[in-house]
């Protein structure tokens, strides 16, 4: 164990040291779902199961937005341990255009699936809900890619308090939105979900707006600011954002997609499971966005070393977080066994939907160590620039493998939720082997 600590000590702390502010940020947008879900779980049972259907829907099309930044991650943070600021400003030009552009196919797309909402097998109750809300999430798709591109920048760099603020400011400005916007307090209007949709996209809006005025008024960004200015669209940039960009989209598109299907199969056994549904993904957030991280400043750290050619230290980076995913995976599997119980009652008093959901805990906690393996070296291969094998290991693990396995346990081994849930480590784990398995591939072709 010592030898082990003295190994790794210092790739730890540049871990920890990137990672903790990125983790603060993810436990605020934790916090707001957690907020999000309890006011809309205590105003009805009907509105937390139309708010789990469409956020679940929409978690493909954020996450695709999300995971089409994250393409610019190796290529700035490769530029940034090669001191080329000019051109890291370029570079955010460039891929500002190109996600805005994705941005757009993403919410096009998106709307084509409200005009055929119908036809997806949801509880009739619930369409007179669904129908507005989604259109007021689906305004906040450019909103989300545009703060994304300049947090990226942000994360390469290695400055990641910066993106924590906004996020937290605009977090606790979503939850007093909340507050005014769900139940009619201070004067406002009571809009009960349709209110906890406008809160949440006002809080979307300002994020970028306010990363955007850092960006053109602090001195410390000069360098970046005046190669944006000076730089112009290239083709040759456009087309290394996109070879890095479209594989990591894909991969959490199908990832994503897996879970949202799982959704709604969740919707065709009713409203009691489908709230259950929302409230086990809600809760299992937390673990994913701690891993995430975690597992985001392991990419930073991996594509740093990477720009200067250093095999050995993408390796030890990417096994550092794994042993700190490891112990957070731990962390997170033991708050779901003892207090889970207690974030169920927060959510709800509905004592069917507090029936339905106990009994998920067990499958909820058998994933989390399949979810943590598959962060790490995901994002350890993102490092790499070697992204392309992301988008068959997502398309076999998770579509492929994970839609089949989620009907199978739910629908045919009549297992109905708990089956939806356990089936999430089928896919989990084998993306898992796979990631780790390219990851090494990688950087064994780096040597060469």
């Amino acid at each position: 164990m010592k030898q082990v600590w003295r190994k790794y000590r210092e790739n730890y702390a540049a871990i920890i040291k990137l990672g903790i502010p990125i983790l603060i940020g993810q436990l605020g947008m934790i916090v707001v779902a957690f907020a999000d879900n309890i006011m809309v779980g205590r105003y009805s049972t009907e509105a937390l199961a139309s708010a789990s259907f469409v956020n679940n829907v929409f978690n493909v099309a954020t996450f695709a937005c999300i995971g089409f930044t994250y393409g610019l991650t190796p290529l700035i943070g490769a530029l940034f341990s090669q001191k080329r600021f000019d051109t890291i400003g370029a570079m955010i030009r460039n891929g500002v255009l190109v996600n805005i552009i994705f941005a757009l196919l993403v919410s096009a797309i998106m709307g084509v699936i409200w005009l055929n909402l119908d036809r997806l097998g949801q509880p009739v109750e619930l369409m007179p809900l669904i129908r507005p809300y989604y259109l007021i999430v689906l305004c906040g798709m450019v909103p989300v890619a545009l703060f994304n591109v300049f947090a990226q920048w942000l994360f390469a760099i290695n400055r990641t308090a910066l993106p924590m603020w906004i996020i937290l400011a605009s977090n606790l400005c979503n939850i007093i939105g909340n507050y005014m916007l769900i139940y009619g307090h201070w004067g406002c209007p009571e809009l009960g979900l349709i209110g906890a949709g406008y809160s949440t996209l006002f809080a979307r809006v300002l994020c970028p707006v306010a990363v955007i005025v850092i960006f053109f008024c602090a001195k410390r960004f000069r360098l970046y600011r005046d190669g944006f200015i000076s730089s112009s669209l290239s083709s040759l940039t456009i087309g290394q954002i996109n070879r890095t960009s479209w594989p990591v989209a894909l991969q959490m598109t199908f990832e994503s997609g897996s879970f949202t299907i799982a959704a709604v199969m969740a919707g065709w056994l009713g409203a009691i499971s489908l709230a259950a549904f929302q409230i086990i993904v809600i809760t299992g957030t937390l673990g994913f966005c701690i891993y995430y991280s975690m597992g985001s400043a392991v990419s930073v750290l991996v594509s740093n070393a990477a720009g200067l050619g250093d095999r050995t230290g993408m390796r030890r980076t990417a096994f550092a977080g794994y042993h700190i995913m490891l112990a957070l995976a731990t962390v997170s599997s033991l708050i779901f066994i003892f207090f889970e119980e207690a974030m169920i009652h927060a959510f709800t008093e509905d004592p069917e939907v507090i029936a339905a959901t106990m009994v998920l805990i067990v499958p909820l906690v058998l994933y989390q160590l399949g979810d943590a393996t598959q962060i790490n070296f995901a994002n350890a291969l993102r490092g790499t620039s070697h992204v392309m094998p992301m988008i068959w290991i997502a398309f076999v693990c998770y579509i492929i493998g994970g839609i089949p396995a989620t009907y199978l346990l739910a629908f045919t081994a009549g297992l109905g939720t708990y089956g939806i849930i356990l089936s999430f480590s089928v896919s989990l784990f084998m993306a898992a082997a796979l990631f780790l398995y390219f990851f090494m591939k990688s950087t064994r072709e780096k040597a060469a």
